[in-house]
């Protein structure tokens, strides 16, 4: 052997001792078989590997090490939100901000403004309660009291369907089926606070925020039995009488229960601003005479108040960390109205998604978008064109803010509670999706030699709500080296 063949062969070996053996990916050969571990795991729970699609690549390889049904369209969950997030940090910028603005119709004097008050929502997906009292807290420190006119909401951006909440899984109290709108305030939900009084043998129940047209009655009895699952225990029905609604609380919760939250979406969009509005001004000192309507800002109306949103990365990190549905779905609508429609419709973001992703050399032609959170039956996307997209964003300038986004498994987010007590604890960011019949996971593995590792793992099966198992089996997998 010469001296250059002998130099070359100690340089290849050196490189090995620091990286380790050399993976499928390096060879250029994707492993096609389920590790035993999760084979095993989804044995266990008779799901077929037919139900499942798999995708391991190490960040910037040629070609993945894993590869299991990875070009078989699959129903993501919410999952779904990595496309809708990283498209529109993209599209919009991690800098990218929303409005909400007040306008009036008619001069304000002596503390009365004589004519209409204009709400122009933005689209801001977290214009929460307490932003929207600083919003009302602008129009008192210019002096207006009492408004003589209506309260009119201008909900014009958006054109989406009316609030079907129900239609999804039949929960429409649930707060995970909230519909967007242009002008969504508190995410449309009240927060029962249930507290125990075993001496009173009651529960006290404290609504918050407290919309002026809604009753909330409490007929829950105080029980004794473990607490469990406490949210079975409690039944919510809500009626509407022409624009109020009654909410009757029924059920049992036991003391040993202590004190907790129930979050409820409630009422349509228009009427919870307008309850909202009326608590917030009469507890600033306002009245309003009129009633509440839909209509345009005049053009010669003069604007009185503004509220920022938060600027795109911090709404991201709350899309993706805790699978907001509702704040996911008012992006998706965003990038339509960027695209240059207006109103724009979920087909118009549908497009606009589509659009920037084939810029970007992400063509997924699977890719089915029905609303861009992942709450849908429709919505279809395949294992490697997810991983495509991971792959993308870790090259990509916006890296920091997209990776941040995701939940730090046994940190926070939606992988709180996994990997805790593990090596693996705090090394993967990974979002998480759940639907009947779905279970889906997708993000980054810092494995022990030090590589990030793009994982996708989807399951489409009935028995997929018990498939943790499998996935957490296969991210350990991955995070010990793939051996």
């Amino acid at each position: 052997m010469s001296t250059r063949m002998r130099n070359l062969l100690a340089l290849a070996l050196f490189w090995v001792s620091l990286s380790g053996s050399p993976s499928a990916a390096t060879l250029g050969a994707a492993r096609t078989e389920i590790p035993p571990a999760v084979a095993g795991a989804l044995k266990a729970l008779a799901i077929p590997p037919s139900a499942v699609a798999i995708y391991v690549r190490e960040v910037g390889a040629a070609a993945p090490r894993l590869s299991i049904n990875a070009a078989r369209p699959m129903n993501p969950a919410s999952v779904m939100k990595l496309v809708t997030t990283y498209t529109a940090l993209g599209m919009l910028g991690p800098a990218y901000t929303l409005r909400t603005e007040i306008y009036a119709d008619a001069p304000a004097g002596s503390g009365v403004l004589a004519g209409n008050l204009y709400i122009r929502g933005g689209g801001d997906p977290k214009l929460t309660f307490e932003q929207f009292w600083l919003l009302l807290r602008q129009l008192r420190a210019q002096g207006i009291r009492d408004i003589e006119g209506d309260l009119v909401l201008d909900r014009s951006i958006f054109q989406v369907a009316p609030a079907g909440e129900a239609a999804f899984d039949d929960q429409p109290l649930r707060p995970y089926n909230v519909g967007p709108d242009a002008l969504l305030v508190g995410f449309k939900a009240i927060r029962l606070n249930l507290t125990p009084d075993p001496a009173a043998r009651t529960v006290r129940l404290i609504t918050e925020p407290q919309p002026t047209n809604l009753d909330v009655v409490n007929r829950i009895r105080l029980g004794n039995n473990g607490c469990g699952d406490w949210k079975e225990g409690l039944r919510a029905d809500l009626t509407r009488h022409a624009d109020r609604f009654r909410l009757v609380v029924t059920g049992s919760y036991s003391a040993s229960c202590g004190q907790k939250d129930w979050l409820l979406g409630v009422m349509p969009h228009e009427l919870y601003v307008r309850g909202i509005f009326e608590e917030l001004w009469r507890e600033l000192g306002g009245s309003i005479k009129g009633g509440v309507r839909d209509g345009a800002v005049p053009n010669d109306a003069r604007l009185l108040a503004a509220m920022e949103s938060p600027p795109l990365a911090e709404v991201v990190r709350d899309i993706n960390k805790f699978s907001n549905n509702v704040m996911a779905r008012q992006l998706f609508l965003t990038l339509g109205l960027e695209s240059g429609k207006r109103p724009a419709s979920p087909s118009d973001a549908a497009l606009a998604v589509r659009d920037w992703l084939n810029a970007h050399g992400l063509a997924f032609p699977e890719l089915v978008l029905e609303n861009g959170s992942g709450l849908s039956r429709q919505e279809r996307v395949d294992a490697e064109s997810l991983g495509r997209l991971l792959q993308s964003a870790w090259k990509s300038p916006l890296m920091p803010e997209f990776v941040a986004s995701l939940p730090l498994a046994a940190i926070d987010g939606t992988m709180r509670k996994r990997f805790n007590g593990n090596g693996a604890a705090g090394q993967m960011h990974i979002k998480t999706g759940t639907l009947d019949g779905v279970k889906a996971i997708a993000g980054y593995v810092l494995d022990r030699n030090g590589r990030n590792q793009a994982v996708v793992f989807i399951i489409n099966h009935p028995n997929a709500q018990a498939g943790q198992a499998a996935q957490d089996a296969l991210l350990q997998w991955v995070y010990e080296g793939g051996r």
